[in-house]
C-alpha cells in the first residue's frame, strides 16, 4: 500500500500534483494531506510518496515539524519537488531561490530509479534545497535534481516525473 502525501494548500492543486501520481500508480494507494498524516497511516503504508505543489504554495515549509517522522521511518520514501525539499530540510539542508519552469535536459551521473544518461524532465519550482548530509546527488547540474540517502531508501527529485517520466514512479512502487 502506497501513502501519497498531499502538500497542496489549495484543493485545486491536488488535481495537478497528486491526481497524476494516483493515475500512474493505479491501485493500492491512499492519499492524506500532510497535516493529517498519523502513526497508523505510516504503519499501514509500505512506501510513501510526498507529492509536489504549485509555485507559490510554500506552506509546507512553515510546517516542517509535521514531517519529523521522516527521520525514523524505515520504509521507502520518494519526494517529488516540494517533497524533495521537505526531505532535504528535515535532514538539515538549506532552501535556496531558483525558478525553473519548463522542459530541461538533465544528465544522470548514475542510474536513478530507471533514469540514466540524459533525460528530458519537467521543472516547476521557485526553490530548491542544497544536498543534505548523508545524501548524494545523481545529476550533473548545479542544482540538485535527484538525490538519494546513502544508506536508506529515501529518494528525492526536484523535477516532476508525473509529467514525462512516469516510469520512474512505477520503478519506485515496483509496478511492472
Amino acid at each position: 500500500m502506497i501513502l501519497l502525501i498531499n502538500v497542496c494548500k489549495e484543493k485545486l492543486h491536488y488535481f495537478e500534483f497528486v491526481k497524476p501520481v494516483e493515475e500512474i500508480i493505479g491501485k493500492d494507494f491512499f492519499v492524506k494531506h500532510y497535516s493529517k498524516v498519523d502513526e497508523s497511516d505510516l504503519r499501514k503504508a509500505d512506501k510513501v510518496i510526498i507529492c509536489g505543489t504549485s509555485l507559490k504554495d510554500n506552506q509546507f515549509v512553515k510546517d516542517l515539524k509535521k514531517f519529523e517522522w521522516i527521520r525514523n521511518y524505515r520504509k521507502p520514501i520518494l519526494g517529488i519537488c516540494a517533497g524533495m525539499q521537505v526531505i532535504s530540510l528535515i535532514y538539515g539542508a538549506k532552501l535556496k531561490k531558483e525558478t525553473e519552469i519548463g522542459f530541461y535536459k538533465e544528465k544522470f551521473a548514475y542510474e536513478f530509479l530507471g533514469m540514466s544518461s540524459e533525460k528530458e524532465v519537467y521543472h516547476l519550482h521557485n526553490n530548491y534545497a542544497t544536498i543534505p548530509k548523508d545524501f548524494e546527488s545523481f545529476t550533473k547540474s548545479k542544482i540538485p535534481q535527484a538525490i538519494k540517502h546513502k544508506t536508506r531508501e529515501i529518494y528525492g527529485v526536484l523535477f516532476h516525473p508525473e509529467v514525462r517520466n512516469e516510469l520512474m514512479i512505477k520503478n519506485f512502487v515496483h509496478i511492472p
